[in-house]
């Protein structure tokens, strides 16, 4: 992620401090998808930036007089806002969620190595925290695989105090504004660490919570591309992890995509396959029985009915 991947102590701390910067002024975005974001920035009205939420929100060139100057120099001091002739652009977003501010990846979201963040992590960090709200067990050791901007882990984090909350993710750009969000949110027990899965992480879990890659993208970008017929593979390979590595009593918490074909769901009863093989309790239902249509047109896709957003809760008994 352009302004974030290997950077050094100084200018993490430079970024810490420009979120707390803007959290400051009252900023708050909701973030869409990129192709609601292509229409909106289309428009005739949104070739330039007029205020701080088209600069750190929309993406939009910008003059130095749409942001209050200790913005500014804030985003100056972490370099994260290049030249674009008489216009500036900052290279990293600001999103609202759960009372924070996240950064991630600018618009386009386009790098193999971009750290995205949209919808579908409202709706994922919507689901762990409902399960936080009913589970009876206590938290102390939890995971995001696939943290990306470590929104699911800090949302953990903030309800579950003391416990050890592991980020586990193979970009080292997501990994680092995972710790830089967890630094400017001010929670405890976050720990970044690079792994495939949960192969370089030992010991089991409380709550293991994902929301991994369910698309089929042709350039290959990690925070895209699932892999399997439809996308599914990545999905599955998370349940697979996870239900070896659930304490008793743990849960895992799996936000995804499910492609539908001729009225079947092949990733549920993969899914639900690999739990009961463990021994482990599960609910499964759809968040949104159609999402992301426009998909349907990759031929990839050529066999599908639809692709549904779903929720898996599995978990170990007591």
């Amino acid at each position: 992620m352009t302004g974030v991947q290997s950077v050094g102590p100084e200018t993490e701390d430079a970024l810490v401090d420009l979120i707390r910067t803007v959290r400051d002024t009252g900023y708050r975005f909701t973030t869409v998808t990129p192709a609601s974001h292509a229409r909106v920035n289309a428009r005739p009205d949104a070739a330039r930036a007029r205020h701080l939420r088209d600069v750190l929100g929309w993406s939009r060139p910008f003059s130095d007089d749409a942001v209050p100057s200790g913005v500014l120099a804030a985003l100056q001091r972490a370099g994260v806002v290049d030249s674009e002739g008489e216009f500036r652009r900052a290279t990293i977003r600001l999103s609202s969620l759960d009372d924070e501010l996240f950064l991630h990846s600018a618009y386009p979201p386009d790098s193999t190595d971009a750290v995205f963040f949209g919808p579908d992590t409202m709706r994922f960090v919507s689901a762990v925290i409902a399960h936080l709200a009913q589970r009876e067990k206590p938290v102390h050791r939890a995971v995001d695989i696939g943290s990306g901007s470590g929104a699911a882990g800090i949302a953990i984090a903030k309800r579950a105090a003391g416990a050890e909350v592991l980020l586990v993710d193979i970009n080292p750009a997501a990994l680092q504004a995972g710790r830089i969000n967890a630094r400017a949110a001010g929670v405890a027990g976050i720990e970044p660490r690079r792994s495939n899965l949960l192969d370089d992480v030992e010991g089991d879990f409380d709550l293991i919570v994902s929301n991994p890659p369910f698309m089929i993208d042709r350039s290959g970008r990690t925070y895209r591309h699932g892999g399997g017929t439809f996308g599914e593979g990545l999905s599955q390979a998370v349940v697979e992890a996870a239900a070896e590595r659930l304490a008793p009593g743990g849960s895992l918490v799996l936000f995804t995509g499910s492609v539908i074909v001729d009225g079947a769901d092949p990733f549920r009863d993969a899914a639900l396959a690999t739990c009961e093989r463990h021994g482990l309790r599960t609910q499964y239902r759809e968040f949104d029985p159609d999402a992301y249509g426009e998909e349907l047109e990759d031929p990839a896709y050529a066999e599908a009915d639809r692709i549904a957003l779903v929720v898996l809760t599995a978990t170990r008994p007591a």
